[in-house]
Formats: structure tokens, C-alpha cells, sequence
């Protein structure tokens, strides 16, 4: 490889390149921004094109002297090998092309290594596993080795608490030598692993200051030594950059006027650990200061609508088609809503009321025309109103509508200042798909070597098993499978302008799909057209799984569930403690990020409602299915009206993207799948469903208003048994944000950062509240929330 003399940033950025305009310059072989490399604790491979669209195009790499790497044949992959214990916590890889210098954060590990042991007792075992959040519950994963008696085996892992069970010649258990354990929320409990310092007051905080022309202020907390500042995917040297006391100032570069939208990133370090990360947006060179300024494109700003379209609404009555068939019960059949449904609300502006900015439809593709799989009790049989048994990858279901009502439906939002999603199916076709009909080798096998079938092995064969017998697995580990149907997916983009997709069963698909994918958007849609396509996943498994999935290369995000799960349990069930829905968050932002995209729903099409476990309809301990089908589940306290606010609260200013599931904002209720899946309702509501409605409006609002809320920093004051507090700040102005899930009054104190002006606050949802000498008291009603803002 040719080598060039190295070019400091600021000569770069200072520059003009000959024969470049100012957007080649900033965007030549890269689509958005770059994400850090997380290295492993040893070894580290980095695939060059998720960072890259021509990576054969690289002159020279140059990382830290404490690190080496070695480039394959084919110039695609490195692997990163650390020379000693000298890495510094963070460091940067810059990556020269045709000139042209990138740098890309690199982050060492802060895994640490566990020895775990179990022992037997004089019981004699043939096998000893573990499952749990340390190897994605695959007991496959991590099989332990007998020395007389004790079994043993390591692993790596980040400080902090795994659930876990132990698994013995089959039998999952808890650990009979470990006290601790979690509830699981349903209806059980997992062992608790704690592994190494959970204490992380000392690693070092950002929060940003203030901002005056050109030069931004960050308040830094615990001595960092150690920063890293990148406008886009440019490291900034000194020159941009200088420290004063607990300031650290940044001067924004002259080159940044050339973009619209453009990002300042901060990452610090001190021998304590890595700070959070900062994300300042830019306009035109300039700190965004008023949400006035946010685009439909800004992905951070984004609400989502979560539409089943088939139990949304019923515009079309002349495209009805439920199956004929006494087997298919009436909930497992299609109910008629259709695309022109979705229209009618957008143009009766039902989601700009709501304040949601996002939608997120269904498969819309064609499905097959007769019931199959089988419900033991009841015994039914199902219909594809769900959307998710493909018959074709493009064709649209002439029940829900056509070509032309898609485009009326995606113009009909863009005009609105609205985006639309699509769900896509790419992981099984239906067994009467005309491609698998004629390619059946393109399918994973349907039986393992053992002769069983290979169905709902969700973990120990994630990546082969079908989800029913009659839903062949495309083998997308093949080339030519992930080139067809990638191929499909930029079509239903260009074909309809889309502004993204939420994909399904994510983690049941092989990377080089995502890969494949993610190339095509970045060449064929987002360099011609100008446009950032948005792409979240649905992995159900640990942290580590989820976030093997996003990077600069593949997904903007994914669900998370986890998140959910948590506060679903803090918020409903009295014996949870807050405390552990501040553990979760933490986890969360260790793995995605503090500025992440990920998603945080109310509620899905695969889980009871949250309605229907707040006010004790559904059990977490019980088959909630079964009781969506046995029961006439409805809401029959009042309470659990205020306890969905309170989540719509927390997922509101939390950072990520907020999901509502369609009908959650009136709090519909019901069992798991298909009593979660009732029509929606939009007239005769109750005091109750108008009032939450009208609750979660203000909510949508309020952080579409407060840029807090969208790029703040984020620092969780205080959790206990009842009570949750975090802060948001962006700049001068901030949210603090107080959850209270008892059923008494109770009046929180918290003492706020002293840098914090507290005058000129405003309680948004009329709680009594009182400040002075940096301390904030609010009086928080029974199963309550309030946000306090200081503009």
C-alpha cells in the first residue's frame, strides 16, 4: 500500500481540496457518521465496509503504537491485536483514502475476566452449562469442565449484574450455591452474577456548558485526561481544542458551515474508566439551539406509531376478505384494515394530534389465502392478517391495497412532515412462496442430524431454525440468497421512497445479509438521493447479542426489550424496586450508547398489553396467551390508566426513539397474541382512555419542543423502591424527569448539579414543586409523573 504523509486534521479541515466541492469533501466514501470499534479483549476483526463503500481504495491505516493489524487479501477486514497493556482507553484508527484522512474512535475493552465455579456437592453430573445474559441464554455456549468434583469454565464480561441459570444434564435451575437471584418477571427467578467495580463514580462525566459562536463549552466531572473530539468522522487536534479547570472548550471548524446538519462527538477517559459520549448537533456551522430547527430526517427526533394495518382502520370494505373457514376463529382472522385507512387518519391529522412524527406499518405483503398452524385451545387455525408469511417480496396484498394507495399513503405523510417505516420479512418465505417452490435448497434444513425438527430453537440454532413447519428459513448465509433478497428490500425504497424499515427476527438472520443490505442503501439510496435511511431490528436475547448488530455498516438500532421488561416490572409490581430499571438503563447505555437509536416501546404485537399487567388482569406468572383466549380481559382499574402515562413518561425523555404500539395511547387492553391485536378504537372512548390520550399528546410534544429531551445528557439522580429520578441537559436548559409508582403521595428532594440555573422553572404537568439552593422538591400524586423544565 502506498503510504502519505500523515495530514493533521486541522490542515485538512482548513484546506480546500482540489477539484473536491465542499460535499465531496465531507462525504466521499463514508454515509453518515462512523461508530467507535469496540475492541475484545484480545483479538478484534473489523469488517472495513461497515465503515467504507470502497475499501479496496485504502492507502494506509495507522492506529496506536500499542496496538498492530493486519489487512486480509482482499483489503475488506483487520484484525486488531493489542501489543500490550499500555493501549491507552481510547485511541483513533486513521484510515487515508485518495487524500483524504478519517478517523474512527477506538475503545478498549473494560471486559473483565470471570473465573465462575460450581460445585457438585457429590452429586454426579454428565454435563454442566450455563444459560443466561453472559452467552445469549444458549446453554450451548458455555459448557463447564469437571476437576474433582468442581466445575469450571471463564468468560469475559463488562462490570456489571447478569441474570443466569444453571443448567445440569438438561434441567435448568437456579444456582443452588448462589444466593442471589432476580425475579424474571415471569413468574420466576434467575441467579444474579455480579462481576467486577459496579461503582462508577469516578469515571468521568460530560455535560455540555454553553455554547457562543463558534466555540462550545463542556463541563467535565472527575479529572478526564484523556479526550477525544471528532466533528463528523474528523479527529480534532489542539489547535480546536483547550482546557480550563473543569471546562473543556472546543472550537467548532470553519468547514462545518458547508453542511446543514452536521455533529460534534465527545468521548473522555480518565484511569477510572470512559466518560459518557456527547452528540452537539450542527446547523450551518452552528450549535442547534431551538427544536424549530429539527427535520423529518433528524433521526434522534423521531416518535414512532407502531400499525398493525389490518386492525388499524377499515377505509376499503371492498378489498374485505376474511378466509371461509369454520377453523379460523374470528380473532385469528383478518378484521379489513387496509393502507387507505392509515391515509384517512393522517389526513384527519390523527398522528400530528398525537404528535407522533413517525409511522410504522406491517408487512403489506402478499399473503397466502388459506388458514394455517394450529392454537390447542381454543383449537384454531390462523389467517395471515399479520402479514408475516411472504408469498412474494414485492407484491402488495390486494387486502390491504395497492401501488398507487402505498404512494398516496408514504405522500400523504411526507406532506405532513411525517416518515414511514416498513416491517420486513426477511428471515422465511410461506412454503407456496413461487421462489421456494422452485429453489428449496435455498432453505435451512428442517431437521437437525439428530432427526428432530428444527422449529422454535430460538437460541441454540438462532440462525437455521424455522419458526413453524410450514415457513422455510432462507439460508442467507449464501451470497446469492442475501443479494436477492437485499435486491427486494431497496426496491420497496426506491419504488415508494420509503424512509426505512423495521426488520424482523433480526437476530435469526446471518450479518452478511445486513451487510449486504445496509451497502446497498448507503450506494443506491443514500448518496443519490441525499437521504439517511433508518433501519431498527427485533432481537429478543442480552445486551452483547443486540448490539453485535449495530454499527455504521448495519442497524441505526434495535428493540429493547430488556429496557421494557424492566419497567414494565418496576412500574407494575410493588416488590420491584426502581433501583433495577436504573441498573437496566445503565447497562443500556454502556452497550448502545448514550445518544443511541435504539427503540423503547409501550407495547408490541408479541407481548400481553401493558394495560392488561397494570391493573392485574394478566399475571406475569401465567400463560398470558391462554388468557387472552379463555378471558374477556378489560381494563377494571382505573390506575392502570396512570401507570401507562408514567411509561409513556419515561420512554418520552429517555434518549433513544420512542415507540408507541397502536392503541396505547387510549389504553386498550388484552392477553398476548391475538387479544393484543383488537381492532383500534377511535370513537365512544372513556374519560379515562381521553384523558391518557390527551396525557401522551402533551408528552409527544413536549419532546419534540425540548432539545433536552432529544440530544441531552443524561444522569440518573436517584432510584429507590418507589421513586425515579434523571436528568436531561442540553446546554442551558434541561428536564428533570420523577417517577413515582407508589400509591401515596410522596414529596421527592433532589439536589440537581450546581451549575444548573433553577429559576424560571416550570412543572409541565402541574405538580406542586418548590426550589432553592439547588434543591428541587416535588410533591409527586400516587402513580404519578412529573417533568420539570427550566424554559
Amino acid at each position: 500500500m502506498r503510504k502519505f504523509f500523515y495530514l493533521s486534521v486541522s490542515l485538512l479541515l482548513a484546506v480546500s481540496c482540489t477539484n473536491n466541492t465542499p460535499e465531496k469533501v465531507l462525504r466521499p466514501e463514508v454515509v453518515g457518521l462512523l461508530t467507535p470499534i469496540k475492541l475484545q479483549p484480545e483479538n478484534t476483526k473489523v469488517i472495513l465496509t461497515d465503515f467504507f463503500l470502497h475499501p479496496e481504495k485504502i492507502d494506509s491505516i495507522r492506529v496506536n503504537s500499542n496496538l498492530s493489524y493486519s489487512l486480509n487479501q482482499s483489503n475488506d477486514t483487520l484484525l486488531l491485536k493489542k501489543l500490550s497493556t499500555n493501549l491507552p482507553k481510547l485511541s483513533t484508527m486513521r484510515v487515508w483514502i485518495n487524500n483524504m484522512v478519517y478517523s474512527i474512535l477506538i475503545i478498549d475493552s473494560e471486559k473483565i475476566l470471570y473465573n465462575y465455579e460450581f460445585n457438585s456437592k457429590g452429586k454426579i453430573y454428565k454435563k454442566v452449562q450455563l444459560a443466561g445474559e453472559i452467552n445469549a441464554w444458549n446453554p450451548a455456549n458455555t459448557f463447564l469442565e469437571n476437576e474433582n468434583g468442581i466445575w469450571k469454565t471463564s468468560f469475559y464480561l463488562l462490570p456489571g449484574k447478569y441474570q443466569y441459570q444453571i443448567v445440569l444434564d438438561g434441567k435448568w435451575m437456579l444456582d443452588p450455591n448462589n444466593p442471589e437471584s432476580v425475579d424474571n418477571n415471569m413468574g420466576g427467578f434467575n441467579s444474579l452474577l455480579k462481576v467486577g467495580n459496579l461503582n462508577d463514580d469516578n469515571k468521568p462525566y460530560l455535560f455540555t456548558y454553553s455554547f457562543n459562536g463558534k466555540n462550545i463549552e463542556i463541563k467535565t466531572i472527575n479529572h478526564p485526561d484523556i479526550f477525544k473530539i471528532f466533528w463528523q468522522n474528523f479527529e480534532l487536534d489542539k489547535k480546536y481544542i483547550s482546557k480550563k479547570d473543569d471546562i473543556l472548550k472546543v472550537r467548532i471548524p470553519q468547514i462545518a458551515i458547508s453542511k446543514e446538519r452536521s455533529f460534534i462527538r465527545i468521548w473522555t477517559a480518565n484511569s477510572d474508566g470512559i466518560s459518557n459520549d456527547v452528540l452537539i448537533p450542527l446547523e450551518d456551522g452552528k450549535v442547534l439551539s431551538s427544536a424549530k430547527e429539527i427535520k423529518r430526517t433528524d433521526k434522534e427526533a423521531m416518535i414512532i406509531y407502531n400499525i398493525m394495518v389490518d386492525r388499524f382502520y377499515d377505509a376499503d370494505s371492498t378489498n374485505d376478505e376474511p378466509l371461509d373457514d369454520p377453523d379460523v376463529l374470528p380473532k385469528a382472522n383478518y378484521f379489513g384494515g387496509d393502507i387507505l385507512g392509515i391515509t384517512k387518519k393522517v389526513k384527519d391529522d390523527y398522528f400530528t394530534n398525537l404528535g407522533v412524527n413517525t409511522i410504522w406499518i406491517s408487512p403489506i405483503i402478499q399473503n397466502p389465502k388459506k388458514a394455517y398452524g394450529k392454537n390447542p385451545k381454543p383449537y384454531t387455525k390462523f389467517s395471515g392478517y399479520h402479514g408475516y408469511w411472504p408469498l412474494s417480496f414485492t407484491k402488495i396484498d390486494y387486502r390491504y391495497g395497492t401501488p398507487a394507495t402505498l404512494k398516496e399513503l408514504v405522500n400523504s405523510l411526507h406532506k405532513s412532515n411525517m416518515n414511514i417505516l416498513l416491517d420486513f420479512v426477511a428471515h422465511h418465505v410461506h412454503e407456496d412462496n413461487p421462489l421456494y417452490k422452485a429453489h428449496k435448497d435455498w432453505a435451512t434444513n428442517l431437521y437437525l442430524p439428530d432427526g428432530t425438527l428444527n422449529t422454535e430453537k430460538w437460541d441454540e440454532h438462532r440462525l437455521t431454525t424455522w419458526f413453524d413447519t410450514f415457513l422455510p428459513t432462507l439460508n442467507l448465509k449464501r451470497p446469492d440468497i442475501s443479494n436477492m433478497l437485499s435486491d427486494s428490500a431497496v426496491f420497496w425504497l426506491k419504488e415508494y421512497n420509503l424512509d426505512g424499515f423495521r426488520h424482523d427476527a433480526t437476530k435469526h438472520i446471518p450479518l452478511i445479509f445486513w451487510r449486504t443490505l445496509t451497502k446497498k442503501i448507503k450506494e443506491q439510496i443514500d448518496l443519490p438521493n441525499n437521504k439517511i435511511i433508518y433501519q431498527i431490528g427485533e432481537t429478543y436475547g442480552s445486551p452483547e447479542l443486540i448490539s453485535s448488530y449495530l454499527n455504521s455498516g448495519m442497524l441505526d438500532g434495535q428493540f429493547d426489550f430488556n429496557t421494557y421488561d424492566a419497567a414494565v416490572a418496576s412500574i407494575v409490581r410493588k416488590t420491584e424496586s426502581f433501583q433495577s430499571l436504573a441498573d437496566r438503563l445503565q447497562t443500556a447505555f454502556k452497550f448502545y450508547g448514550y445518544h443511541n437509536l435504539m427503540g423503547y416501546i409501550s407495547g408490541n404485537q408479541d407481548r400481553a398489553r401493558f394495560m392488561a399487567y397494570a391493573d392485574g388482569s394478566v399475571r406475569f406468572d401465567e400463560d398470558s396467551k391462554l388468557a387472552g383466549w379463555t378471558r374477556n380481559i378489560q381494563v377494571t382499574n382505573p390506575v392502570a390508566y396512570n401507570k401507562m402515562a408514567m411509561l409513556q413518561a419515561f420512554n418520552m425523555t429517555i434518549p433513544g426513539i420512542p415507540v408507541i404500539y397502536y392503541g396505547d395511547e387510549i389504553g386498550m387492553t388484552g392477553g398476548n397474541d391475538p387479544d393484543n391485536r383488537r381492532m383500534m378504537r377511535f370513537d365512544n372512548l372513556k374519560p379515562e382512555e381521553i384523558e391518557l390520550k390527551n396525557t401522551v399528546s402533551r408528552l409527544t410534544n413536549l419532546r419534540r419542543q425540548k432539545l433536552e429531551f432529544i440530544y441531552g445528557d443524561t444522569k440518573i439522580l436517584q432510584a429507590d423502591s418507589n421513586t425515579f429520578v434523571f436528568l436531561r441537559s442540553y446546554f442551558n436548559t434541561y428536564g428533570i424527569v420523577l417517577l413515582n409508582k407508589s400509591d401515596e403521595t410522596k414529596k421527592v428532594k433532589v439536589q440537581i448539579p450546581d451549575w444548573l440555573n433553577i429559576s424560571h422553572l416550570k412543572a409541565n404537568f402541574n405538580s406542586i414543586f418548590s426550589a432553592d439552593k439547588g434543591v428541587i422538591e416535588v410533591e409527586l400524586a400516587p402513580n404519578s409523573f412529573e417533568i420539570i423544565t427550566n424554559n
